[in-house]
């Protein structure tokens, strides 16, 4: 029995249906990515799934004894809990003894009690006999590995610190149906790297939603889509989803027209002269009628959202310099000693885990803190936009026409005047959710609301400061492309690798020890750049070439038996991604899940094992390739 069976699953909210008898069934070892548009129905799909939400109508079927755990986009804590609390009473009894342990530790290293180390041996006992120091461990490692402070209490923490504490939850309760919601939201990018390899090693079923395309790409094994009421799948991964969807598209637009073009021809035969309704066909009449039928009920694409950014007058050539500037924050050093120079037209990414100053780095760039040491030069005509992550410009209060307009019913766009209602039917507030207030809104439409009042000015300096979290992958793409063609200076900090490698032409990368390093290019380009790994298991560079100046290798020929080796490489490389092709296109097959349980682990692992050699082929050869040209 699958882990999870729906069929003909319904639910709706006032007249608008967000699940229209839907099927799915997953089983263990998928992977499964649900897509979709902002307030289609994904969050409710999964409580449905979870035993959150009574469906309408249909069936729900779990497999016996199984246990899900939902990771949800508001998850709910007892303030007074400290994060290791919140994380160990996850599991039950056994966390109980977990936290017991943990909490004994600490006041021993504090209180050398013979009574507390008497405790201490009782636990440690009951521990061993349920397989505690195993949850133990996995408690310990998760909370690292998401760099949660174990001690802190959860009422002192934002909204973003507390979905990681949520995250960590679901992770170290083993389930057998994993559940996730947009879960690399306010991740950084280790955290997000760590938790694709977790999930990679995870046995049992996962369904989760998420807009990060290079997530989606290494962990999906099927794709499903929520469109209006609908659920579609596809096999295998993201890349394929998108080759199938286009290939769908086109076969839907083809027959709608030649749907409409018969209908039209139908239409002209009915409304002929008295002559052809003497010698009317009755059967044909009736054929017109379910024509008629069959197009009104047609499901035409959404609306495109639609983003035009006013670039303004023209800055100066010179934007910012900056001369070795340096900041702390409360006696910790963030930034030392960093000289850059910005130029009109430059799109520089911010790159580093959360907490080690990037919101406090474009602050100083802009102005709006002072260095500690160093100086910050502007350049002449700048007009500045800054886009929020923590949304403090928008008052909760308001309602979202007013959040734009500020009572105004005419805005001038790029300019041209336009009314504030056709303006926000552009980022798809339909008239009754426009005159709704901010706070009803999801973070979705929030990130959208911003985008639509951020773009009601002209700025030839663009500052995006998380602007990805919350949208769908549609409207990422559409800001992507926007951002590309934007001809002003944008300073963006993203955890969103494939958003970075489409927009940025160059990088400041947080190196620890309060060194702000710039490199040329995206996400990926850094990580080929970049001389010595950060010593952490999160990032795996594809490649690692030897970078210019004082660290420059010696040049040398290469030997005889390198010299056979690069020969032979991209030979080797072709069998290894034929080998990875084949075993992917089993995987895609829906009847791949149903086998036997070693065949499937059998079949992942290899595929994970191909995935690591070739990524080794990959390095090795750039690396005989840089030898190679050296003279």
């Amino acid at each position: 029995m699958p882990l999870i069976n729906l069929s003909n699953v319904s639910i709706a909210f006032g007249h608008f249906a967000l699940l229209d008898k839907i099927a799915l069934r997953i089983d263990s070892g998928e992977r499964v990515c649900l897509l979709g548009r902002n307030g289609e129905g994904k969050s409710t799909l999964l409580k449905i799934i979870s035993r959150e939400l009574t469906a309408d109508q249909g069936k729900v079927e779990h497999q016996q004894g199984s246990q899900t755990a939902l990771l949800s986009q508001e998850p709910e804590f007892n303030s007074n809990d400290t994060v290791y609390h919140a994380v160990a009473k996850s599991l039950g009894t056994v966390g109980k003894w977990v936290e017991e342990y943990h909490d004994l530790v600490q006041r021993l290293a504090h209180n050398n009690d013979e009574r507390l180390l008497a405790q201490l041996q009782a636990v440690q006992h009951r521990l061993e006999a349920e397989d505690g120091w195993r949850l133990e461990q996995r408690v310990e490692t998760v909370l690292s590995k998401l760099n949660l402070p174990t001690e802190q209490k959860i009422a002192k923490m934002s909204g973003g610190w507390r979905r990681r504490v949520a995250l960590a939850q679901v992770l170290v309760t083993e389930p057998d149906l994993l559940l996730l919601d947009e879960p690399t939201n306010h991740l950084d990018i280790d955290a997000i790297t760590w938790l694709e390899e977790f999930l990679q090693e995870f046995n049992g079923g996962l369904l989760f939603v998420s807009h990060d395309r290079r997530f989606m790409q290494r962990l999906a094994t099927r794709i499903i889509e929520l469109d209006r009421g609908q659920l579609t799948s596809y096999p295998g991964d993201y890349a394929t989803y998108l080759r199938q969807k286009e290939a769908a598209l086109a076969a839907q637009t083809t027959q709608a027209a030649k749907f409409d073009k018969h209908l039209a021809q139908e239409e002209i035969w009915i409304r002929q002269g008295i002559k052809a309704r003497r010698t009317r066909n009755e059967g044909r009449v009736r054929t017109l009628k379910k024509l008629r039928e069959e197009r009104t009920q047609r499901r035409e694409q959404i609306g495109k959202i639609r983003l035009n950014l006013d670039s303004g007058e023209l800055s100066g050539r010179l934007v910012i310099e900056a001369d070795a500037i340096s900041k702390s924050y409360q006696n910790t050093p963030l930034i030392r000693e960093l000289s850059t120079v910005i130029m009109r037209g430059d799109r520089v990414g911010l790159i580093g885990a959360n907490g080690v100053g990037k919101t406090t780095l474009l602050k100083l760039l802009l102005g709006e803190l002072a260095p500690d040491s160093g100086t910050v030069k502007h350049g002449t005509n700048l007009s500045i936009a800054y886009f929020d992550q923590l949304r403090a410009q928008l008052d909760p209060e308001e309602t979202v026409v007013d959040a734009v307009a500020q009572g105004q019913e005419m805005l001038t766009i790029n300019g041209q005047k336009k009314h504030v209602m056709s303006y926000l039917g552009d980022f798809l507030f339909a008239p009754a959710r426009a005159r709704s207030p901010v706070k009803s809104l999801s973070g979705g439409e929030r990130n959208r609301l911003l985008l639509a009042r951020l773009f009601t000015k002209p700025a030839n300096v663009l500052v995006l400061d998380e602007p990805t979290n919350d949208l769908d992958v549609e409207s990422l793409e559409l800001l992507e492309e926007l951002l590309a063609n934007y001809p002003g200076t944008l300073l963006l900090v993203s955890h969103d690798r494939h958003f970075l490698d489409n927009v940025v032409t160059s990088t400041f990368v947080f190196e620890g020890n309060e060194q702000v390093k710039e490199y040329v290019g995206g996400y990926q380009d850094w990580l080929r750049q970049r001389t010595v790994p950060k010593p952490t298991a999160s990032i795996k560079p594809t490649t690692t070439l030897p970078k210019p100046g004082p660290q420059k290798q010696k040049t040398r020929k290469l030997s005889y038996k390198e010299q056979r080796e690069l020969a032979e490489l991209p030979e080797r490389i072709e069998t290894l991604e034929s080998q990875l092709a084949e075993l992917q296109t089993d995987i895609s097959n829906p009847d791949f899940y149903r086998g036997e349980k070693a065949k499937i682990n059998q079949t992942l692992a290899r595929i994970k094992t191909i995935e690591d050699e070739l990524q080794t082929a990959y390095k090795r050869w750039e690396t005989l390739e840089e030898l190679s040209k050296t003279k």
